[in-house]
């Protein structure tokens, strides 16, 4: 079973990976593999902010209950924040699930950046790719559920911004680091296993992303910046850690 090292386990490295993400993303040769889902992210998160913006308003004032208008001007920018993520996260994963071919090769190329050698990505059965997929959206559309629910019951709901928050970081840290994972031949449950080795690292990963695609143009370059991160975290500590090994 696949470990993460010691610089993995660390939160600093996992900014450290998404700001060099977001640089890259300036560098001609990774262009093309992210222009078309690029397209795809304006378009779905146009169609966010048009049903957002008529119908979010109303929505977050039905579930702030009238002995505690009093304090809606804290309530109200948690639920706003809770449902932007909410929603953004739904659109990531509709938008990562069309992107997926690209994301990969954005990866492999990212990997070979890194790396200076040729990356071949290994290529798994379409029949299992299908039934890893199905596990992934099962697993987060479990969590996804009950959680919306806490938004509807009294008192409860207070705390389901915050509930929702670390799930938003789990699930983002989830889809944006399975995809130089998937070129190694790892699938959902192997990835998820290698994740929960460092949950703080890989929830300080995911919270940044979901701060970025909650911010308005951020959120269109947020996807692949995190690809290239995610790319940077796995390829840059685990060849750092073999070469002390080959150096001893």
């Amino acid at each position: 079973m696949l470990e993460l090292t010691a610089q993995q386990k660390n939160p600093l490295f996992a900014i450290q990976c998404l700001l060099k993400g977001f640089q890259w993303l300036m560098r001609k040769e990774l262009r093309k593999y992210f222009l078309l889902p690029l397209l795809v992210n304006i378009l779905l998160y146009s169609g966010l902010f048009a049903l957002g913006y008529f119908y979010l308003t109303d929505l977050i004032n039905s579930l702030i209950p009238d002995w505690l208008s009093w304090l809606e001007w804290l309530l109200w920018p948690l639920f706003l924040i809770s449902f932007l993520v909410t929603g953004f996260f739904t659109f990531t994963l509709v938008a990562n699930l069309i992107a997926s071919p690209f994301y990969n090769h954005l990866a492999a190329r990212t990997e070979e950046l890194l790396s200076g050698d040729k990356v071949d990505i290994e290529e798994q059965p379409m029949l299992k790719v299908l039934l890893a997929e199905t596990k992934r959206i099962g697993y987060l559309l479990s969590r996804m559920l009950p959680l919306l629910l806490l938004f509807v019951i009294p008192l409860v709901n207070l705390i389901a911004p915050l509930l929702w928050a670390l799930f938003g970081a789990w699930g983002c840290a989830l889809e944006y680091m399975a995809y130089p994972l998937e070129n190694k031949g790892l699938l959902f449950r192997e990835q998820r296993q290698l994740l929960q080795q460092s949950r703080l690292s890989v929830l300080t990963f995911g919270g940044v992303v979901v701060l970025g695609i909650t911010v308005p143009i951020v959120n269109l370059l947020m996807a692949p910046g995190a690809v290239i991160a995610a790319t940077v975290f796995f390829y840059s500590a685990n060849n750092v850690d073999n070469k002390k090994q080959a150096s001893k």
